[in-house]
């Protein structure tokens, strides 16, 4: 899977399906204050909307991970 492993992909993703809607704050930005701040009135919908602007990230953490390992690995 080429998408999952170009860096180039998983910057463009959490520049735009990640931080989308960009005003007043990143959407995801809100949500995680919102779990953070107890998650209160947070319905089903809200959850599967920060686990969708939260995977770019998550591709993103992941990339850097394998990055690193290849890396200890190699020296």
């Amino acid at each position: 899977m080429r998408l999952t492993k170009d860096w180039r992909i998983i910057i463009l993703l959490c520049l735009t399906l990640g931080l989308a809607p960009f005003f007043p704050e990143p959407h995801v930005v809100g949500k995680l204050r919102w779990v953070l701040g107890g998650a209160k009135g947070m319905q089903p919908m809200d959850y599967f909307d920060l686990l969708l602007h939260g995977f770019p990230f998550i591709l993103l953490i992941r990339w850097i991970t394998i990055k690193l390992k290849q890396q200890r690995n190699v020296n």
